[in-house]
């Protein structure tokens, strides 16, 4: 748009329709919350696991579908413009190197078979960078006829907050348009996301892992350092030694994230709440999508659509 005869910069177009979303494999909804702040309009989230969909339901008045989408015909759905999808990513991590379980998944052909039928404006596939050794899904998620494809990997999470967490973003569009990568700014630091007076659960197995019982040393992050810290996992439900802060307050030296650390980690608001229990929490943010991501996905998508 021109500037004014005053020489005023105008003002950016506003929005007049809602841009309708539907999300799959939505998790506990952090992408969810992330991309209802940058603009778009959540119409359904898919999700198979029953305490996601409480979380989602506690936390949203969009409707929640808990289903398998592997058995779930598309017709089923109601139409939207944006369809966004963040199935699991663990058998395209290096990390499955170790268990010998990175072979990939096929969760990416439900979705694909979702877009090829209903044909939205935009999709937007959400994992980790691994997920482009497989050669197999990247030509289904970036092939597509009629579709302008842009990837951008890694989008650092660090960009925002104190931790390590890279993912690979695919946007499919009808038409051609200029994505702009992330905007380098002031992140939270890990001081910021402690909690003041934290009341972990600091198991026994925490001390053994200090005193080098196990094969893996911790991995302690020092606030007072500028220390960020590393990516956070689902499985730290079931192993708290493994990702430690240093806090002089408690035994050692050091101690596990509370939940609420562990969200804000995420960029989870403290209004969010969770279903089920401190390990049932654990897991669902360690499985979410860092908020921040979906924020920036979700205004550049509104931006498409002004």
């Amino acid at each position: 748009m021109p500037n004014n005869v005053q020489g005023k910069r105008s003002s950016p177009p506003v929005l007049m329709i809602a841009i309708l979303a539907n999300t799959y494999f939505s998790g506990a909804g952090l992408m969810d919350i992330g991309l209802q702040a940058g603009g778009l309009t959540l119409q359904q989230s898919f999700e198979i696991d029953a305490l996601c969909c409480d979380t989602l339901r506690r936390n949203f008045s969009h409707e929640v579908v808990q289903c398998d989408i592997t058995k779930k015909l598309v017709s089923s759905e109601k139409e939207c413009q944006v369809m966004v999808a963040t199935y699991p990513c663990t058998k395209y991590s290096p990390i499955a190197d170790i268990h010998g379980v990175r072979t990939g998944d096929d969760l990416f052909l439900h979705f694909f078979r979702h877009v090829a039928i209903r044909r939205p404006e935009l999709y937007v596939v959400e994992n980790v960078p691994g997920m482009k050794k497989f050669p197999v899904v990247m030509e289904a998620m970036t092939k597509l006829p009629d579709y302008y494809v842009h990837v951008a990997c890694p989008v650092k999470s660090s960009i925002w907050l104190p931790q390590k967490r890279d993912r690979l973003i695919i946007i499919g569009s009808r038409r051609n348009f200029a994505w702009r990568e992330p905007a380098a700014e002031r992140a939270v630091t890990l001081a910021e996301i402690l909690e003041p007076d934290p009341a972990p659960h600091i198991p026994d197995y925490v001390g053994r892992r200090l005193a080098g019982k196990y094969r893996d040393r911790p991995i302690i992050s020092y606030p007072r350092r500028g220390d960020i810290a590393p990516t956070c996992v689902a499985h730290y439900a079931k192993d708290l030694s493994t990702r430690l802060v240093a806090d002089g307050r408690f035994p050692c030296g050091v101690r596990p994230y509370t939940v609420r650390e562990y969200a804000r980690l995420q960029g989870v608001p403290d209004r969010f709440t969770f279903a089920g229990g401190d390990t049932d929490a654990y897991r669902m943010i360690g499985n979410g999508v860092s908020v921040p991501v979906g924020k920036w996905i979700g205004s550049e998508i509104a931006r498409y659509f002004q």
